[in-house]
């Protein structure tokens, strides 16, 4: 029944997002007990840490023979962090963007994209191309934690708030207590994406639609809520900077981690693409990673507007994804409305807004 199902996927996502912030609060412990400074465990640990989901859950989809699922929920939560979680972010408070992100990290993402874009061509990530982008995110790690040397002061103590180590006394304050947080986080992301992945699967054939779609909305949305929830409260408590980071990092990560991974875990055959994935999905999400420059282009920040924006046009996203599934009447009226009226109107009032800056 549908509402088994149902149960299934909730208690999967409260798996996924409890089982994450156990092995980021274990990881982050030991690190930190081991000597590594708060900086870096913050651009190493928590950043994979919440991204944790996608990846458990996109390994667990192939492994299951539902590769449609795995690079769909990739994909999706690519484009639901930038849409969604930006969006909502914004309309609490304008975010600032660091020009940091501007010049290097935004481009990062955008290259990842890219990539994933040319990989993806032929149809599939091979087995040697999975490999391949996990290479990049080592390398992408290793170069933040270098750099990470390099950062102001305010930047390390902005971390060292954020991240600190158990007190004295603390029950996890031994590395047997953080180890264990370590375990339970990893079979709760085990067990949680198996539950999600199953009840989406007959979700999608309840429904009548594709397990991609199903991977590109539902799973997208609900392995994304370690994003949702660090972003939000980011945003809530003033630390705008690491409200756009999070995401922006998190996106990068999700194409070479995620992707990378499920194609080695597909062995020689390979993971397959749809092909409606290629003709629009994958175009749509590089579409929004370089939606950001413009915007956070515009007096570096986003403004509760440009979030309003960004929110209107994931629920487009989604019902445009929706009508395509049923073949609704009204598909071809509305993708007409958006190609040819709201689309125009978003790109010339940001070019607008972009050349009233002040110099």
């Amino acid at each position: 029944m549908l509402w088994i199902q149902a149960l299934w996927f909730g208690a999967g996502l409260a798996a996924l997002v409890v089982g994450a912030s156990s092995l980021v609060r274990g990881a982050s412990k030991l690190a930190l007990s081991l000597g590594l400074s708060p900086l870096v465990v913050g651009l190493t640990i928590v950043a994979f840490g919440t991204s944790a989901p996608e990846m458990a859950v996109s390994t667990g989809a192939v492994l299951n023979g539902q590769g449609d699922i795995a690079i769909g929920n990739v994909v999706g939560s690519n484009i639901f962090n930038v849409l969604f979680i930006l969006g909502a972010s914004a309309l609490i408070v304008p975010l600032v963007v660091h020009i940091q992100l501007i010049r290097q990290e935004i481009p990062i993402m955008l290259g990842a994209s890219l990539l994933l874009l040319a990989l993806a061509l032929d149809g599939s990530i091979t087995m040697w191309e999975g490999g391949l982008l996990l290479a990049l995110l080592v390398a992408y790690t290793a170069f933040l934690v270098i750099q990470s040397r390099k950062e102001t002061a305010a930047a390390a103590a902005e971390f060292n708030e954020e991240i600190t180590p158990a007190g004295p006394g603390a029950w996890d304050a031994h590395w047997a207590a953080q180890a264990g947080l370590i375990v339970a986080g990893l079979v709760l992301l085990v067990f949680g994406s198996d539950w999600l992945v199953g009840a989406s699967v007959a979700f999608a054939k309840a429904f009548g639609v594709s397990d991609l779609v199903i991977g590109l909305t539902i799973v997208a949305a609900g392995t994304s809520m370690p994003e949702v929830a660090t972003s939000l409260t980011a945003a809530i408590k003033g630390e705008r900077d690491i409200a756009v980071g999070n995401v922006v990092g998190s996106n990068t990560f999700n194409i070479l981690g995620c992707v990378g991974l499920s194609g080695l875990v597909a062995g020689t055959s390979g993971l397959g693409l749809a092909p409606s994935l290629l003709n629009f999905d994958i175009w749509v999400m590089l579409a929004v990673a370089l939606a950001c420059l413009p915007v956070f282009l515009t007096g570096r920040e986003i403004a509760r507007w440009e979030g309003a924006v960004f929110l209107g046009y994931y629920v487009a996203y989604v019902a445009y994804l929706v009508l395509a599934a049923q073949q609704h009447a009204a598909l071809q009226a509305f993708s007409s409305a958006m190609l040819g009226f709201v689309v125009p109107i978003t790109i010339i009032t940001l070019v607008v807004v972009w050349l009233r800056q002040p110099k």
